[in-house]
């Protein structure tokens, strides 16, 4: 069955009936990282796995599809956002050099279409976009395309490597009818597999302070001077700004937020609809909070699932520090 990708609406239909993740976790058999990428449209899921979503959360699985007309305008913008960031990533030639790579890895030995979609478990037309450069491709399937050419992860990705730099690749990638156009080749580091699978290859990867010691009333205190560790973070992040991290070490916003999440916090971020936040509070503290705006733009925030929304005038909005990653230990 062909897996299938879809922005969606069932993180906002999750919380909206007060649901943790680790239940949707739990119910489809996966990882708090796996159902989170779902839930941001980054990860493909079947059928079958959407038939289960559709019955956890008690809902058609037409209302989890985005719409323009049924859908939140943030969840709207933020599927426009992810249209424009597959374009970028198409540009940048990631896309292209990875199919091409694969092509050329198929002619070499002599494997045609058919002997490398049943090696990696894929449609013939779901690997055929992979290969034309019209596809991403998700950890999982890059890892059944990698053992259906006989190569493990890190070694396919350094096999294309080798060839784009060595210009083998330019034929291949001049075959959508754009000939002669090519942007800059960038290496395996613009392949659109995850990041965290080049990790030794991505230079541009940060290091932010990690903060946060309990306190009796829930709060956190945030001890500048005494950073508990530090975390690695994506290069994706490295162009915000004074960047830290808070650790969470009881239910703060459970079941929003796992227990012992790291919390990667961008002080200068403009904040939205829904996003999750550390407020500041006095003596060096803070606590996690969701964030809401009403029609008028007046902004509230909700510290537990059980609590009452709290308006916020505009002096305290702006202390609002928006969480821009989650990481799990």
């Amino acid at each position: 069955m062909e897996e299938i990708i879809f922005p969606n609406q069932i993180r906002m239909f999750r919380r909206v009936r007060g649901k943790p993740m680790k239940s949707l976790a739990d119910v489809l058999g996966l990882s708090l990282s796996a159902v989170s990428k779902i839930e941001k449209g980054y990860r493909r899921i079947d059928e079958a796995q959407l038939a289960k979503i559709s019955a956890f959360l008690n809902c058609p699985k037409e209302a989890i599809f985005v719409t323009e007309n049924s859908s939140q305008p943030e969840v709207v913008k933020a599927w426009k956002r992810e249209q424009e960031r597959r374009k970028k990533i198409n540009a940048g030639s990631g896309l292209k050099t990875l199919g091409a790579g694969l092509r050329y890895i198929r002619g070499e030995k002599d494997l045609t279409l058919q002997d490398v979609t049943r090696g990696a478990k894929l449609t013939l037309s779901v690997y055929h976009r992979i290969e034309m450069g019209q596809r991403e491709v998700d950890e999982k399937t890059f890892k059944n395309i990698a053992h259906a050419l006989g190569y493990s992860e890190s070694d396919l990705q350094l096999r294309i490597y080798e060839l784009d730099m060595s210009g083998a690749l330019d034929e291949l990638k001049q075959q959508d009818g754009k000939t002669g156009v090519f942007a800059p080749k960038g290496g395996y580091n613009d392949l659109p597999v995850s990041r965290f699978m080049m990790r030794s290859a991505d230079s541009k990867e940060i290091n932010v302070p990690i903060f946060g010691m309990p306190q009796a009333d829930g709060s956190i205190l945030i001890d500048r001077d005494n950073p508990m560790g530090s975390l690695l973070c994506p290069s994706t992040l490295a162009d915000k700004n004074d960047l830290y991290a808070v650790r969470l070490t009881g239910n703060n916003l459970s079941p929003i937020i796992p227990m012992y999440a790291v919390l990667v916090v961008s002080p200068t971020e403009k904040m939205k609809n829904g996003d999750i936040a550390i407020q500041p509070l006095k003596n060096n503290t803070v606590r996690v909070v969701n964030v809401f705006f009403d029609k008028n733009g007046a902004a509230s925030v909700i510290s537990t699932p059980q609590a009452a929304a709290e308006p916020l005038n505009k002096t305290d909005e702006k202390k609002l520090q928006k969480v821009v990653m989650i990481s799990l230990l």
